[in-house]
């Protein structure tokens, strides 16, 4: 009896999970979600987490990202060119590793939300009266050039340009009153990495944030680092036929790091979202089943976001001949879709574009890929402008966080990552047979 009565509570079970399978498509497809899905999210959870920094050049954030990729590099038996996966180089950095605090009188801002300390600042400390520019101001020439004959050198210009950009506001953005100090009012904050220092720090604070007040007390500690060192990681499967003929498949995860002791840049879409679909794509070629015709290299650069250091270091100092390159695909900013994809130089590149677009019209992976042109916006621009066919994939739609602390893990949907890994990996087996 009680194996009976285990049989029918078991198939009620089934019922159930059929019912709601029907009734509830969103339920059906989160349990259906496959281990490529699985795997990036947990990739993502991983290098967006705390525990990396942001990827940047605090605590050793790029180096701990970078063992976690080599990590898994030797976990599915890449090649590497050398001993450990990577390729060295150094560059100057400029970073903020201690106090950070603005106050606006007595009233103190949030570091990330309300503000941020523009990345080629430098250390500053102390409290400043404010003198306040706007469009308005600008109109009162007489006014304005009274204004501008005060001494600036104790004193905080802010600028407050909401959409009418002029002259006198752009030359004030650039201290052309040689003020302690510049305040730019600004609708999004959005945060980089610079290689150097200027004389004075400008603030950008959020206009929703800034109530007009008296006096700015700064506390802003930098630290400039001449010779930063870190690697790009690099590994490879040696194909079945061409095996000196090599498709390479990038994407950066260096991010923003931290700014000042409490406030990271997780960089969950750039560019976490990236090397996601690199690793996934890493596996599915290490599989027996799927070992590839020609030689494919898998390239995680760092130093992307100080400017393309790690693509550009390669390229000059490659690790096979760029000739042998058929083809390289840059992804970066993976992790929406539902608008589509974007493909950067798909016009320069017109004919690997269009395979591209008519492998996901015959199988509708995605809803749209979109043609683009040349743009030295990641790291496929050094290889294009070495004679190397390169395209770079950004996804459309969906979360707008950029640059800035809401770029989380855990808002990032990568709802069309699956789809859109099959339609690499079709275009895979194109890249694989073409000249």
């Amino acid at each position: 009896m009680n194996f009976i009565k285990n049989i029918i509570e078991k198939s009620h079970l089934i019922l159930l999970t059929l019912f709601l399978l029907f009734i509830f498509p969103s339920f059906s497809q989160e349990i259906k979600k496959g281990e490529v899905y699985s795997y990036a999210r947990k990739i993502v959870d991983t290098l967006a987490s705390k525990n990396m920094h942001g990827r940047g050049y605090i605590n050793g954030g790029d180096s701990i990202a970078a063992n976690y990729l080599k990590t898994e590099f030797r976990k599915f038996g890449l090649r590497s060119f050398n001993d450990d996966y990577y390729q060295k180089f150094s560059f100057p950095v400029n970073t903020f590793p201690g106090e950070i605090n603005v106050k606006l009188d007595e009233k103190e801002l949030l570091a990330g939300k309300d503000y941020i300390v523009f990345a080629y600042s430098p250390s500053a400390t102390g409290k400043y009266p404010i003198v306040f520019v706007d469009e308005e101001l600008v109109q009162k020439k007489r006014k304005l050039k009274k204004i501008l004959k005060q001494d600036f050198s104790n004193k905080i210009v802010v600028v407050n340009d909401t959409g009418k950009p002029t002259e006198q506001l752009h030359n004030l953005l650039g201290n052309s009153c040689n003020a302690k100090a510049v305040v730019a009012l600004k609708d999004k904050l959005t945060w980089h990495v610079a290689q150097k220092t200027n004389d004075y720090p400008l603030i950008e604070i959020a206009r929703s944030s800034f109530i007009k007040p008296t006096e700015i007390s700064l506390l802003i500690e930098t630290k400039l680092i001449p010779d930063h060192t870190s690697q790009n990681v690099i590994g490879y499967i040696q194909g079945s036929e061409q095996p000196d003929s090599f498709i390479i498949f990038s994407a950066h995860y260096d991010h923003l790091g931290q700014m000042g002791k409490d406030v990271y840049f997780p960089g969950a879409n750039d560019n976490a979202s990236g090397c996601a679909m690199l690793l996934n794509l890493a596996r599915y070629y290490s599989m027996t089943e799927h070992q590839p015709k020609c030689s494919i290299a898998f390239i995680a650069f760092c130093g992307e976001e100080v400017g393309l250091l790690g693509s550009k270091y390669y390229t000059e100092h490659p690790l096979f001949p760029l000739k042998n390159i058929k083809f390289l695909l840059n992804m970066d900013i993976m992790g929406t879709g539902e608008e589509g994809i974007t493909v950067v130089n798909g016009s320069v590149f017109k004919k690997e574009f269009d395979a591209l677009k008519q492998i996901n019209t015959e199988n509708n992976f995605i809803k749209e890929v979109k043609i683009r042109g040349k743009a030295a916006n990641s790291d496929h621009y050094f290889f294009a402008e070495n004679g190397v066919k390169a395209c770079f994939i950004y996804t459309l739609g969906g979360i707008k966080a950029y640059h800035d602390i809401y770029d989380r893990a855990e808002t990032l949907p990568l709802n069309e990552f699956e789809n859109l890994f099959k339609l690499i990996t079709a275009f895979g087996v194109y890249l694989q047979g073409s000249n």
